[in-house]
């Protein structure tokens, strides 16, 4: 694979035609990962605008929003035209544009030309975004570096499935997160039979088409086998970075979401992380996520987010500040590199509790260890005393969402 090649292809996020001042910051998305960036940036003067999708309110309620405007239904042509008369009817143009799911990633990754002559961009356009979004080419980069990944297939039809030779259990996921499904939004299916196998195959191809599907085998382990490394790009070179360890997550096997991160020295991610994203020549910020096999002690690569991931601010508590970062490296500014420290800790205190309980009653977590985790300073996903009321609106949800998790826990 000529890796030369790709560096040419990505070695910037913003279109070479001139473009206004950068005075503000878009930010697609109002969940608490958006909420990170609104304070990491209002905090410092930076103006923010919020677009806010159903059912997600916490960045817009920050008292560090500038403004916040409903994100529009419907197709993707109609969202980017939507974002380019904003940038014109609001006075938006020269602002940068956070987007932070994985659909409108893709989606400005692919209308990047067109965008980029109205807003800074934060990430590269897709024909190299495509390499850490579609499983297919990033499993084959990552061969080809000589990366550890888990066994993976990609079938092309029912009957590959049927006679496929492997161990179970396996788990199914989407090669590429094009739209949210009940599969897609799921961090995979498990299979513990060749039956279970074939009926969520044909589910998913249902939901997705087969040329998405993939299997791969089940790493053992929990929260405690998953690292991450997280980092700021500028055409393949490190900037700013971290490695964490995903120590509880919701669910428990394949974490959809973290509850509870800490920051730790671990070379062999980081090292692993930083080949391939250099062979691409990535610029903007990423989480690469890896799982030890205690089977062979090897870190194998599962995922990429080229995005703001959930526990993002818990950089700011290790010494790195992100989205503020970002926002430097997409003005031109000049950057010093920074790593970030090991010891640093992150709670989604709402999530955690339900996962926490669940643990104790499993005989998998102590109450005195984790009551050890609550000690101070630990960075809160929600809760801040400078912006109480994301925190505060949160608050209510907490009974109800502790009693649907530990009711889908059971079998304890």
């Amino acid at each position: 694979m000529p890796t030369s090649t790709l560096r040419i292809a990505s070695n910037s996020i913003q279109d070479s035609s001139p473009i206004a001042d950068c005075a503000g910051a878009i930010v697609t998305g109002a969940d608490y990962r958006g909420l990170g960036i609104v304070r990491s940036l209002g905090r410092r003067g930076i103006p923010v605008c919020v677009l806010r999708e159903d059912g997600h309110f916490l960045g817009a309620v920050s008292r560090y929003a500038h403004r916040s405007l409903r994100w529009p239904r419907g197709d993707g042509l109609s969202q980017v035209k939507f974002l380019a008369n904003l940038a014109v009817r609001e006075g938006f143009k020269g602002w940068a544009l956070f987007p932070t799911t994985d659909e409108v990633v893709m989606l400005v990754a692919r209308h990047h030309k067109s965008l980029a002559a109205h807003y800074r961009l934060t990430i590269p356009p897709w024909d190299a975004l495509q390499w850490v979004c579609d499983k297919r080419l990033l499993y084959r980069l990552a061969q080809d570096l000589g990366v550890s990944q888990p066994w993976s297939f990609f079938p092309r039809t029912r009957d590959e499935v049927a006679s496929l030779q492997c161990s179970f259990p396996v788990i199914l996921k989407p090669a590429l997160r094009m739209e949210i499904n009940r599969f897609t939004k799921d961090k995979a299916w498990p299979a513990g039979d060749r039956a279970s196998l074939l009926a969520r195959y044909d589910e998913a191809c249902a939901l997705v088409g087969p040329d998405m599907v993939m299997i791969q085998e089940l790493v053992p382990g929990w929260g405690e086998a998953q690292f991450s490394y997280a980092a700021l790009f500028n055409n393949g070179e490190p900037i700013a970075s971290i490695v964490a360890r995903r120590l509880r997550q919701f669910p428990m096997d394949f974490g959809r979401l973290s509850t509870y991160v800490e920051t730790v020295d671990e070379p062999r991610v980081a090292e692993a992380a930083a080949r391939l994203l250099a062979a691409i020549g990535f610029t903007g910020i990423v989480e690469v996520e890896f799982k030890r096999d205690s089977r062979d002690g090897q870190y194998k690569i599962l995922d990429v987010n080229p995005r703001v991931w959930g526990w993002h601010t818990l950089g700011q508590r290790a010494g790195v500040d992100f989205p503020h970062l970002l926002w430097l490296l997409v003005r031109g500014e000049l950057l010093p590199k920074v790593c970030g420290r090991s010891g640093a800790r992150w709670m989604r205190f709402s999530a955690d509790l339900p996962i926490a309980i669940c643990e104790i009653l499993k005989g998998r977590l102590s109450v005195r260890d984790y009551l050890r985790s609550l000690r101070i300073p630990v960075e809160s996903a929600i809760f801040a005393w400078d912006d109480p009321l994301p925190g505060l609106l949160e608050l209510p949800s907490l009974m109800t969402s502790l009693g649907k998790r530990i009711s889908s826990q059971q079998g304890i």
